[in-house]
């Protein structure tokens, strides 16, 4: 039995608030079990300077963790002076992910970043962030399109990501603090709606896991992004028709 009393192929509840950031472009607040992202797509109308007169746009991304998003209070990285190495990798991942469903050629030279904000943190931010980032993203290229500025969305697809591991329990979809801090194994899998894969990370924490229990690792993931997929459609159909 999971310590939430889940079935192995459950996802906690989910549910993505748009608008939240009344001031940005898109946005929106996703949470899944005690985990909320706040996640808000600016737009400018520049790329940086690598990108400078070839004709194709930028998208990229920010993460943070407020100070009390977790047990105990984390320092301000800002008052460090520095990004940590797990900001800096999370950030990055979340920007490859959304960059691998945007045709940056037909965005132009406008550039999107996306911020991701941990408000409340038990497992999986990385995971939300992504999932919440593509529906923030999605809207801000919709406004784009409203304005006039781009003729349609340059979206190849979706994006979604998840958590699963391997527990007492055995294999398990999106795992929460309890479960992470306790796996022997425990990845996350970047999914396309189309079922391409951007990026899977996966740990052995303890003994190594075999290509067999990685493999059902796999269908719970799969299982779980239709669902995320479902979920951002539905989101951001209603955030449209509002």
């Amino acid at each position: 039995m999971r310590p939430s009393g889940r079935a192995p192929d459950a996802l906690r509840p989910v549910f993505i608030q748009t608008g939240f950031a009344r001031h940005a472009e898109g946005s929106a607040l996703i949470r899944m079990g005690g985990t909320e992202v706040l996640c808000a797509a600016s737009i400018e109308p520049r790329v940086p300077s690598f990108l400078r007169g070839k004709g194709q746009g930028w998208v990229t991304a920010e993460y943070g963790m407020l100070p009390r998003a977790t047990h105990n209070r984390g320092p301000r990285e800002a008052a460090r002076g520095k990004q940590s190495g797990r900001t800096l990798e999370i950030q990055r991942l979340i920007a490859r992910a959304l960059r691998a469903v945007v045709d940056l050629k037909a965005l132009g030279e406008i550039s999107i970043t996306v911020d991701c904000d941990v408000l409340n943190a038990d497992g999986g931010t990385r995971c939300a962030a992504i999932t919440g980032a593509w529906v923030a993203l999605r809207l801000a290229l919709e406004k784009l399109v409203r304005e006039g500025t781009l003729p349609a969305v340059p979206l190849k697809g979706q994006v979604a990501a998840i958590s699963c591991g391997l527990t007492a329990a055995g294999a398990v979809l999106d795992l929460d603090y309890d479960e992470d801090s306790n796996a022997s194994a425990d990845a996350n899998f970047v999914l396309t709606a189309d079922g391409g894969i951007v990026e899977i990370q996966g740990t052995a924490e303890k003994d190594p896991f075999t290509e067999a229990q990685f493999n059902t690792l796999m269908r719970l993931a799969r299982t779980g992004t239709a669902e995320l997929f479902h979920i951002q459609t539905v989101t951001v159909n209603e955030a449209l028709a509002s």
